[in-house]
């Protein structure tokens, strides 16, 4: 069948963003006035998303206002992105996969306490979940996070210390036991023997993507419902979606850089910029990348991009980020305990 030139376009961009996987990626727009450009700094698979809001938001600006904005990028694992702004990254928005992240900004003096009440719905315009990604057939017959756990299964899973999509894995497969009626011991165990099948763990999600679909790595890939389906875009031939019976809710929260914007002088564009992500227009783009939106014109229209998952929050099953974060993946918590014990 003959491909049209958009779709064409589409997979080149994707195949491009695989192979700059292994560090954070900028692009860089033409020159403006300082007050008039801004950084995003997002997550490692949000790269093809933006590619498409931020043109859209410039031209929306532009009929506004009659000036002219350049939005820059910036792309990483989560948490990786959020160690770069508290290290003098000059990012006037970030755009993340989980509040830890943007709570460590906040303890930081880098965006305020109450980041979270600063725009609609916990300042998380879209989510996702997390899903399996298998070879062509699911040979392997992975259907469960139970699954990931058995002998000579290669499970591809970013590190969950830098990476947000590798801590919803590991999250995801741990609440997955307790929302089944299990304990704590039994979700530890099957998170142990799950980590015990991840040959590498890369820094972020894209990399992640890289080592199972170009490195040829793994029998499986746990990532974000997005990601999957940009891959199966590409290579649909190649791999099958499974869709575990129960999943993590996985929201991308966004904040206005406090600190940045007030000394670039940026805060009106910032806080359009990420106001922006909760109009229609910015919904429609968001669903059409396979990110879940709030909006409901836009998840009607695109209800049949979005399987039905059970799925649970970190509040329910762990009490919240912070908590979360103790305990599993601060330095000497259970993340290093089950890495360790790998070895």
């Amino acid at each position: 069948m003959k491909q049209s030139p958009s779709i064409k376009k589409r997979r080149a961009s994707i195949a491009t963003s695989l192979l700059l996987a292994g560090a954070s990626f900028f692009t860089v727009l033409p020159p403006a006035s300082a007050a008039n450009a801004i950084l995003n700094a997002s997550y490692d698979v949000t790269r093809e998303l933006f590619k498409e809001i931020n043109p859209a938001f410039v031209a929306e600006w532009k009929k506004k206002t009659g000036e002219s904005v350049t939005i820059n990028q910036s792309h990483g694992g989560s948490s990786k992105q959020a160690r770069s702004v508290i290290d003098g990254l000059e990012a006037s928005v970030v755009t993340m996969n989980q509040a830890n992240d943007i709570d460590i900004l906040a303890e930081k003096g880098l965006v305020p306490n109450d980041w979270a009440k600063q725009f609609p719905n916990n300042s998380a315009p879209f989510y996702s979940t997390m899903v399996f990604l298998t070879r062509k057939g699911n040979p392997k017959h992975i259907a469960t996070w139970e699954d990931l756990g058995k002998s000579g299964i290669k499970v591809i899973i970013p590190n969950p210390k830098t990476s947000g999509n590798g801590r919803y894995s590991y999250l995801a497969a741990w609440g997955s036991v307790i929302k089944n009626g299990g304990n704590e011991a039994q979700a530890r165990q099957l998170v142990e023997r799950v980590f015990k099948n991840v040959p590498v763990l890369d820094a972020g999600g894209r990399g992640a993507t890289t080592t199972f679909t170009q490195r040829d790595i793994g029998d499986v890939l746990v990532t974000f419902e997005n990601e999957v389906q940009l891959v199966k875009q590409e290579f649909g031939d190649n791999y099958d979606v499974v869709y575990p019976k129960t999943s993590i809710l996985a929201e991308s929260p966004v904040a206005v850089v406090d600190k940045v914007v007030d000394k670039l002088g940026t805060r009106k564009i910032a806080s359009a910029y990420l106001q922006f992500l909760y109009s229609e227009q910015g919904q429609d783009l968001i669903a059409k990348h396979y990110l879940r939106p709030r909006s409901e014109v836009a998840a009607k229209k695109y209800a049949s991009s979005f399987k039905p998952v059970s799925l649970f929050t970190v509040e329910e099953v762990f009490g919240g980020w912070k908590q979360a974060q103790k305990k599993h993946f601060d330095d000497g918590a259970e993340f290093d305990k089950i890495y360790q014990s790998k070895k």
